[in-house]
């Protein structure tokens, strides 16, 4: 297919719910992307996080290429080896539990939803959320995100969440009522312009829900799996949630999501009571099992936490030379660029000149890279930034 073909196909055979770049992508490898006309760019957004390995990795690609020809799903009624295996891999590196499987992060945020609701047994069933989160598309992770601009023209929404400013503990112990059973946050909030929690706030919140029996829900869809420097960010916190819901990442490209429940908590949900028909598929599980293979092996989390320093402090010098820059932060590869203008000239200029990054809340650059970039991509990276700045406030 030509370009004017593919573009045809999508405005006649597509719903229109994505605003898209008129590119069209056909190779990933790495930190590159290459579009159909031959150009490279260099990937400093992969995917909001999936592809936090990069662009299709050997050791996912070879996973997956060892399990298509064996065995590509059964249901979950039958066992998988896979799927045994990456379960004992996520509680190895999280805490003792139990997982389960689905297909996305707002599917892993609906099987957190129920489950309080189960907790609760129909006497508690409220949600504590923090304003500018977000959870995912489906009814009830639009409920619990704290942005009305996800939820206009859905209502009436699910009833039961109550939002909250983020790291505010008092406005948060002001909300609790005998009727709250989870409080549900990110680490750090994504969508909602790389707000990070402090430690003393998630240690406060974790205090609280000891003492009343409230479930803490870590929404880590965008923050695990090495993102921040260690394999989950809860272990940045000196805490361990009760609940945690994975995705992006965790399949290096393939859809999978995930809810893993602290031991404590492992019973309360029955046969029957909660499934997802495609959650821990056979091929899908053998690639996430690759995904873990190259953070470890490669020594990923020790890069992030390294090139993550370095990526921060070129971005620091790029804030003292241009006055729009008002604030800079960030933890490992997950870092925002807060803007006194709109951040769409700036993400528009670097994609001309090759990098793809992203903005959001209007002035937030989000730059977000694979954990195994290197500082000579790093330095490409802030020379196309840089001269992306002094076009854009030179116009």
């Amino acid at each position: 297919m030509n370009k004017k073909e593919v573009f045809d196909n999508y405005e006649n055979y597509i719903l229109s719910t994505y605003t898209r770049v008129p590119l069209i992508f056909i190779k990933g490898k790495g930190m590159t992307l290459t579009d159909i006309d031959g150009k490279t760019y260099l990937d400093f957004f992969p995917g909001w996080g999936v592809n936090n390995v990069g662009h299709c990795h050997p050791k996912v690609m070879s996973a997956v290429r060892d399990q298509i020809g064996k065995l590509i799903f059964v249901p979950n009624n039958l066992y998988h080896l896979h799927q045994a295996k990456l379960a004992k891999e996520i509680i190895t590196n999280a805490f003792p539990g139990k997982v389960f499987f689905c297909n996305s992060g707002a599917e892993a945020a609906e099987g957190a939803i129920k489950f309080c609701h189960a907790y609760g047994k129909d006497k508690r069933f409220e949600i504590i959320t923090m304003l500018n989160s977000f959870h995912g598309r489906t009814m009830g992770a639009i409920s619990a995100t704290g942005q009305t601009k996800y939820q206009e023209g859905f209502a009436p929404l699910v009833p039961g969440f109550k939002h909250v400013p983020f790291n505010d503990i008092n406005a948060l112990k002001n909300a609790i009522t005998e009727k709250t059973v989870g409080i549900m946050l990110e680490p750090i909030q994504g969508e909602g312009g790389i707000n990070i929690a402090s430690k003393e706030y998630i240690q406060e919140i974790r205090k609280i829900c000891d003492e009343k029996d409230i479930l803490l829900i870590f929404d880590e869809v965008q923050t695990g799996m090495g993102r921040t420097g260690e394999m989950f960010a809860f272990k940045h916190y000196g805490v361990t949630p009760d609940l945690m819901t994975l995705a992006k990442a965790l399949g290096g490209g393939f859809p999978i999501g995930a809810l893993v429940v602290k031991d404590k908590f492992t019973d309360i949900l029955k046969p029957g009571m909660h499934a997802s028909t495609f959650g821990g598929g056979a091929v899908i599980c053998k690639a996430s099992l690759g995904v873990f293979k190259a953070i470890k092996s490669e020594k990923m989390l020790k890069n992030t936490k390294l090139m993550g320093a370095y990526l921060l402090e070129k971005l620091l010098q790029l804030k003292e030379k241009f006055n729009c820059i008002l604030e800079v932060r960030g933890l490992g590869f997950m870092i925002g660029v807060e803007l006194s203008l709109e951040g769409k000239s700036i993400v528009d200029e670097c994609l001309k000149n090759g990098l793809i990054i992203n903005c959001t809340q209007g002035k937030v650059l989000r730059i977000m890279p694979a954990l195994n970039v290197n500082k000579k991509q790093i330095e490409k990276a802030i020379r196309i930034l840089d001269k992306a700045f002094e076009t854009t406030t030179s116009k």
